[in-house]
């Protein structure tokens, strides 16, 4: 199962799935911010009804739902054991899918994973009826690359895509198209970035959206401060109207690509969350980074120890100082738990309309996150902040033994488009380069996976600006090469999780580092 030329010779087990819920004691201070968040009802667990502004067609819609599916809309998630029928058998009903694709937003931006501060009790509760994969990761961590990636199962070097244009490998062959050509639903709402956006190919409305700024004029839709929406409010809007306008004979798959928490490059305060958010995490102190500091940064190579570096211009927008540092990372974190209460609706109406049980749920998001590292901010670069990024699925089929696991396979945004296609039980196109990820959670003995990824960047703007790079990223090794500069990096991510010691030029790791060059060439070629 799954064994491909593709993994290259060091195929191994994947993982166990481990039983741990990764939740964290609740203090005084984030139990208190929890109820400040626009409403109480996006906070609440998975298991319990919607309020306020839906309450009404929800009601409606329970009042249509056979006994069966009334007690599905009514319980929780996990509330009862799912299926269990294998990927393979040939009876199980296609799934429907939707997936939640948020912006900039690293693997510990979660209650669940960790993090001290962030409020994402939606999103833990998720994972907690799911399984969460604590080493996922991208191939290339930028939008336009990565939504490229996502559509095609593909790495950057086969679907071509090396911004923000649309990419060369043909529509039919994306996961969307493959979805509608048998007979699925398919929308799209939110962030595209990948040229234009082609409605055509879609069922739902025109909403994607080009726009890089959180508020935006919506002529129609008048809000206390004028005629202005926030970006997220907008998603969560489009989301929902897909949901309750789709015919109700076809299985349906539905992306909702959110803009936050990316920041708004061109305004001087970048994250700008809604009003109601500000009361969330007002007394709280956001840990600074161990090396987000003068030193880690003087530490890296030349050209990224520069003020012509944008990863080093965005720093200074956003944490040259204690005060800055605090207030950006805090707004970033207010636009995260917005992100996760639609979430949490969209769930909502999944369950209202009794089609969660036959759903598949996938959170994930385009790419990491500096918060300070290496005195960096944004993304791109090759280190462990920039490319890994969380990834949650709730499936149906799942049993209750299987729900609340994490795994720590090595799962890839290049996995998720056969994974979709495989819950629809559609065989995907013989151009992509992922795999299906179900049955690492789902069959009784792990499959064989992967344990080393390829990892690519272009060169943007200039050798100064953006640097292409490229990465071989293993278990213990992880090798940089920087192709514009010729400059190599070796780290024992066992030894130095934060990637501090370089040990290229230490002759102690010499045939270390000529296995990692031999690797790169040999991964390289494959992902073409």
């Amino acid at each position: 199962m799954f064994r491909s030329a593709k993994y290259g010779p060091n195929v191994r087990p994947a993982a166990r799935l481990n039983r741990r819920r990764g939740s964290r004691p609740m203090t005084a201070m984030n139990r208190s911010a929890r109820l400040t968040l626009l409403d109480v009802s996006r906070q609440r667990p998975l298991g319990v009804q919607a309020p306020r502004v839906f309450l009404l067609p929800l009601i409606a819609r329970l009042m249509c739902l056979s006994a069966a599916s009334l007690l599905t809309a009514l319980g929780c998630v996990g509330s009862r054991p799912a299926p269990t029928a294998s990927v393979s058998d040939p009876s199980e009903e296609p799934l429907n899918i939707v997936l939640l694709y948020a912006d900039d937003w690293r693997h510990d931006t979660l209650g669940c994973a960790g993090n001290p501060i962030v409020e994402t009790p939606r999103l833990d509760q998720l994972a907690r009826d799911g399984v969460r994969f604590t080493r996922n990761a991208v191939t290339t961590s930028i939008c336009g690359v990565s939504r490229a990636t996502l559509l095609t199962g593909q790495w950057m070097s086969r679907h071509g895509n090396r911004g923000f244009a649309m990419f060369a490998t043909p529509w039919s062959e994306t996961f969307p198209a493959q979805l509608r050509t048998h007979g699925y639903w398919v929308g799209h709402v939110g962030k595209w970035h990948n040229g234009k956006f082609p409605a055509a190919e879609y069922d739902s409305p025109a909403s994607a959206l080009a726009n890089g700024t959180h508020w935006m004029e919506q002529p129609g839709i008048t809000q206390p401060n004028g005629t202005r929406i926030h970006v997220t409010e907008k998603n969560e809007r489009d989301a929902i109207e897909f949901l309750r306008a789709r015919p109700n004979d076809k299985p349906f798959c539905l992306t909702v690509a959110f803009f936050a928490a990316h920041a708004e490059d061109g305004n001087k305060a970048q994250y700008l969350p809604q009003p109601a958010s500000m009361a969330l995490y007002r007394d709280a102190i956001v840990p600074v980074p161990p090396t987000a500091n003068d030193a880690a940064f003087r530490a890296l190579p030349p050209f990224l120890a520069s003020d012509r570096n944008e990863g080093r211009n965005r720093w200074k927008w956003r944490f040259d100082t204690p005060e800055r540092y605090q207030e950006s990372m805090k707004n970033y974190y207010r636009l995260a738990s917005e992100v996760d209460a639609t979430c949490g609706r969209v769930i909502d109406e999944l369950r209202a309309q009794g089609v969660l049980d036959r759903t598949l749920v996938i959170f994930t998001t385009d790419n990491g996150y500096f918060h300070g590292e290496h005195g960096l901010a944004d993304k791109w670069y090759p280190f462990e902040e920039s490319i890994r990024v969380p990834l949650i699925v709730w499936d149906p089929r799942m049993s209750s033994a299987q729900r609340g696991t994490t795994s720590d396979a090595r799962t890839l945004n290049v996995d998720l488009a056969p994974t979709i296609l495989a819950a629809a039980r559609i065989k995907p196109p013989a151009g992509m380069q992922g795999h299906d990820i179900a049955p690492l959670y789902l069959d009784a003995h792990s499959p064989a996976w992967r344990s080393e990824f390829y990892y690519e960047h272009p060169m943007l703007t200039s050798r100064d600006f953006i640097p292409a790079s490229e990465a071989v990223v293993r278990d213990r090794w992880k090798y940089i090469f920087w192709p514009d500069w010729g400059v190599e990096q070796l780290f024992d991510l066992e030894r130095d999780p934060r990637e501090e010691r370089d040990l290229a030029r230490d002759a102690a790791y010499a045939a270390q580092l000529e296995a990692m060059r031999d690797a790169l060439t040999r991964l390289r070629a494959e992902a073409k």
